[in-house]
């Protein structure tokens, strides 16, 4: 998992792509379509990486379970671009999220994509705070 996350947070598509199956599918909760394939992740990728140009993501709990992963994890970044239909703020973000990853031959295969949405359009002006 580790290496993955080294992949992102290089911002080395290439390399964070090759740990996709050509017929990955994925959901991410802030999308209204899945992602498929690995044009589709390289889409989905560069859409964040576009927004947020300084992405990071840290590791909070990894579960690995026979073919299965789930990877709690912290995202920050500063929105510097377009993301969601919302034009840049240039507020920095940190947000909590949960990825759920099924393997095939050693290759990301599924993945589901739960993070705090909410808590990113707080933070950024859109929502009033709890």
């Amino acid at each position: 998992m580790n290496s993955i996350l080294e992949a992102w947070n290089a911002h080395d598509l290439e390399r964070f792509v090759s740990f996709f199956a050509p017929d990955f599918e994925g959901m991410d909760i802030a999308q209204a379509a899945p992602v498929r394939g690995l044009e589709g992740v390289y889409a989905a990728s560069r859409l964040y990486l576009s927004a947020f140009p300084d992405a990071h993501v840290t590791p909070d709990r990894v579960v690995i379970e026979g073919e299965n992963a789930m990877l709690a994890w912290t995202g920050c970044g500063t929105h510097q671009g377009k993301f969601m239909h919302i034009p840049p703020t240039d507020r920095f973000v940190t947000v909590k999220g949960v990825s759920v990853l099924t393997f095939l031959d050693d290759k990301i295969y599924r993945g589901q994509y739960l993070w705090d949405v909410a808590g990113l359009l707080r933070t950024i002006g859109l929502l009033p705070e709890l």
